[in-house]
C-alpha cells in the first residue's frame, strides 16, 4: 500500500488559493441587494452554534444544529433582525413566495 498523498495532483501547493476568502463556510460576508433593500449575508459553519436550532423563512424547515447555513440581515437592520437561512433557499428567494404555504397534514414543528 502507498503512503497517504499531501499534495494535490496539479502541482499546486494546498496554500495557493484563488478562490475568493470567505467563500467558503465561516468565512467573510457580502452585500446584496433584494426588494429594493441591501441586505447583509454571511456564510456560517454551524458548528459554534452546538445546539441551537434555526428555522429558515425561505422554506420554514428547521436547521440543526451543525448544518452550514448563511444569516442575512437588512442594512438598517438590528440584531433581532437577523435571520437563519438555507443557503438554497436564499439564492432562491426571489422565486418564492411572500408566505409559505403548507399541506393540510404537514407537521407544524
Amino acid at each position: 500500500m502507498s503512503p497517504r498523498r499531501n499534495r494535490p495532483r496539479g502541482g499546486e501547493s494546498p496554500h495557493d488559493s484563488t478562490a475568493e476568502p470567505g467563500g467558503r463556510y465561516g468565512g467573510g460576508g457580502r452585500a446584496e441587494e433584494w426588494q429594493g433593500e441591501q441586505w447583509s449575508v454571511r456564510p456560517v459553519s454551524g458548528a459554534s452554534a452546538a445546539g441551537k436550532r434555526y428555522r429558515c423563512p425561505g422554506c420554514d424547515q428547521e436547521i440543526p444544529s451543525g448544518v452550514p447555513h448563511l444569516v442575512a440581515w437588512s442594512e438598517y437592520g438590528g440584531i433581532d433582525d437577523r435571520r437563519h437561512w438555507h443557503k438554497a433557499c436564499w439564492n432562491a428567494k426571489d422565486r418564492r413566495t411572500t408566505q409559505v404555504q403548507r399541506s393540510r397534514n404537514a407537521p407544524r414543528y
